[in-house]
């Protein structure tokens, strides 16, 4: 962390104002940023959803004047998009820019990095036959990379980071309704997702179990066109003879560990299962562990990134 001075600034040099003495209701605000089209506009119209006041596209200059002490801040909380796109954006500049507002006893200031996989980014533009910011003169998959360089360093620096590589719609609005509740008193919200080994883990998962020992409903004929939450795949699954063990002591492991993680004073858990297809085993998992955390008081959010269901 840089060292912050309690000098005034302005918005011409960039550094945040000093903070006030007594530190009272801490502000919330979310910074967006990352790659152009991974999916920022569905998370700032998330964080809209929410309750946050939105401002697209802020040149990085504006922000000290944006969030100075004595400005009216909103009486909830406010989401900024800074990109690629904002006027004097740069990593070095947002990252010098952004640092002294950590430390400001009146916010609560994260930054949300949206990223995706090259080749999605790339079949995305393709589709929309929509330019990359980066690539006016030279192929899309040509700017998508060197945004990435660009933008590598406020990657490794953001508070959260999100792929949207095979996440639906619905699930990175769900993702982010957990990550940033404006609700002081909502505690800790638990997202418990399956998914498919063949399609890559989840990188925002903090807790993933491989289910793939588990008996498999793919190879019964008449289940395999069933997913988890149908009972009778679902008894499939319960009535191997090693479910029971392993059932007890995973619900019994996160049942001890999510109270010690809210107790630590983490907003938001990802717990993921994962099997061969991310269809039968992984979903009835998920299912079953949202459930027992559900009733053990827990908020729960209950994600299939692989499966969908009619």
């Amino acid at each position: 962390m840089n060292e912050y001075s309690a000098s005034p600034a302005t918005a011409e040099d960039g550094d945040a104002p000093a903070a006030p003495q007594a530190a009272g209701h801490r502000h919330a605000v979310v910074l967006v940023t990352g790659l152009s089209g991974a999916g920022k506009a569905t998370a700032m119209k998330a964080l809209e959803d929410l309750g946050y006041e939105t401002l697209d596209n802020l040149p990085l200059a504006f922000l000290s004047a944006l969030l100075s002490p004595e400005s009216e801040h909103p009486a909830r909380g406010i989401a900024i998009n800074v990109d690629i796109r904002s006027r004097g954006f740069s990593a070095e500049q947002f990252l010098r820019r952004v640092e002294p507002f950590r430390e400001r006893d009146d916010l609560d200031l994260q930054v949300l990095y949206i990223d995706c996989a090259e080749d999605v980014l790339a079949r995305r533009y393709t589709e929309t036959r929509r330019r990359h910011p980066m690539a006016e003169d030279r192929p899309v998959r040509d700017g998508i990379a060197l945004e990435q360089r660009l933008m590598s360093d406020v990657r490794d620096a953001a508070d959260e980071v999100i792929d949207t590589t095979l996440l639906s719609t619905n699930d990175l609005k769900r993702l982010i309704a957990g990550l940033f509740p404006l609700d002081s008193a909502a505690g800790l919200s638990v997202a418990v997702m399956s998914f498919s080994y063949k399609k890559g883990l989840p990188r925002e998962a903090d807790l993933v179990f491989d289910v793939r020992f588990l008996a498999n409903p793919h190879w019964v004929p008449e289940l395999r066109p069933g997913t988890g939450r149908d009972p009778e795949v679902a008894a499939h699954v319960a009535a191997d003879p090693e479910f029971p063990e392993f059932d007890q002591r995973v619900t019994g492991l996160l049942t001890f560990l999510v109270p010690l993680y809210r107790r630590e004073g983490k907003s938001y858990l990802t717990i993921a299962f994962g099997c061969t297809g991310g269809r039968h085993r992984s979903v009835f998992m998920a299912e079953r562990v949202g459930g027992v955390l559900r009733e053990s008081g827990h908020r729960v959010t209950v994600i299939h990134r692989d499966t969908t269901f009619a």
